[in-house]
């Protein structure tokens, strides 16, 4: 049941489960410890993590590989890279899953050199322990994933073409992960000339991927043809369109982007709404956009008011283009400081106090205004902010994100 309920996102109800084990005297295994472990990893909830963490000491159940390499994701999820290196470190045998868990972790915290660091410390260690220890399809994943998010393309390229020695064949996942790192790196054309090596006919995440990277490089023409392919292979996505009318925001072509809005309204699509959570007294709280579902929307909105002052007396300007172009700014700022992360944020800071890190888990993106409130907000309230999003891990302090703008 922990584990059905953590596989479908209900976290609060798969660790309430376990508390309940406790209550009752059921004994946790292994096997359920891994389950609550992956709850915590999916919510960012690192508090209970670390509650788990010190009752498998504490009771002294068995470390194995399974339970250890749960540890490491869960850590890594959370923002803690140096936890999750440092039980990696202590592991006195590491699988193929380890090694790969321990680079995704480098991965997803854009720390591309060091995840290429440790795939030469596995290929070491696969000379001692081969059977065991062998690059596999998930390694690969991780490594050109870490290359993308830092734009080491000569790294990427020579993992591209090792694993292909290797006789893996490339996912679509692992093209998407080399045209990401082409789009990334300026160099689009490439990319397009990349995706017709595809064995396989384009999958419209591959093709979101090339439409980021022309709006990226402003190629107009390109993201035009892409974004027709991209609607025609899945014509009721709510996120196609959201990203295609973004783009032609982002482009001034205000007549295309309300073509496409026009487009989802007339065949019924609706969107999906942003959702964040954070981890606070032992719950996660939830906040979806305009955030009047919870019960203390009210002081929320009136903290993010302050700190919007604050935030505007320093020179920020809000970034508008994606909004409806039919509506004066101040109503589209108003739009934009409704954005759930924005909730999450501000309840945090409200409910904790320095040094208390501010964990967010996203459903989507974070958006371009979003990611630059967060570095005033992580500055003006010396607060470390960690924002989790569907593609990348953000850490903000003192006004500047680990991705270094690069996401």
């Amino acid at each position: 049941m922990i584990s059905g309920y953590t596989r479908v996102g209900m976290v609060n109800e798969a660790l309430g489960l376990f508390r309940e084990m406790q209550k009752v005297g059921v004994e946790p295994d292994e096997v359920s410890l891994v389950s609550v472990i992956s709850a915590c990893a999916a919510a960012g909830a690192l508090d209970i993590g670390r509650w788990i963490h010190a009752f498998i000491k504490r009771r002294m159940i068995n470390m194995d590989l399974e339970l250890s390499t749960s540890l490491v994701n869960m850590y890594a999820k959370c923002g803690c890279i140096e936890k999750a290196k440092e039980i990696f470190d202590e592991m006195p045998v590491k699988d193929s899953k380890a090694w790969s868990s321990m680079i995704n972790a480098f991965a997803i915290h854009g720390l591309g050199g060091d995840a290429v660091e440790e795939y030469t410390r596995m290929e070491e260690a696969k000379v001692k322990y081969y059977r065991r220890v062998k690059p596999n399809h998930i390694t690969f994943l991780g490594l050109l994933s870490a290359c993308a998010r830092g734009g080491l393309i000569s790294e990427g390229r020579r993992f591209w073409s090792a694993m292909l020695e290797l006789g893996i064949e490339p996912s679509l996942e692992h093209y998407g992960c080399m045209i990401d790192l082409l789009c990334r790196v300026g160099l689009v054309d490439e990319a397009f000339r990349f995706v017709e090596t595809i064995t396989v006919p384009a999958d419209p995440a591959i093709c979101r991927t090339l439409l980021l990277g022309c709006k990226k490089n402003g190629l107009l023409q390109q993201a035009q043809i892409v974004s027709n392919h991209l609607l025609k292979l899945e014509p009721l996505n709510p996120e196609n369109y959201i990203i295609v009318a973004n783009f032609y925001a982002s482009a001034s072509q205000w007549e295309m982007m309300s073509h496409v809005r026009k487009r989802m309204k007339e065949t019924g699509i609706k969107t999906v709404p942003g959702c964040s959570s954070i981890e606070v007294g032992g719950l996660v709280h939830e906040f979806v956009r305009g955030g009047q579902s919870h019960p203390e929307a009210q002081e929320i909105k009136e903290f993010l008011k302050d700190a919007y002052v604050a935030i505007h007396d320093t020179g920020h300007k809000p970034i508008v283009s994606s909004e409806l172009p039919n509506v004066g700014e101040e109503v589209k700022e108003d739009a934009l400081y409704e954005h759930s992360e924005r909730l999450a944020i501000a309840y945090g800071l409200l409910k904790t106090k320095a040094p208390a890190v501010i964990r967010i888990m996203k459903n989507l993106r974070l958006c371009e205004d979003s990611h630059e409130v967060a570095k005033f907000l992580s500055k003006i309230y010396k607060r470390e902010i960690i924002v989790r999003d569907r593609f990348c891990l953000h850490k903000f302090f003192n006004g500047k994100c680990s991705c270094a703008d690069y996401w």
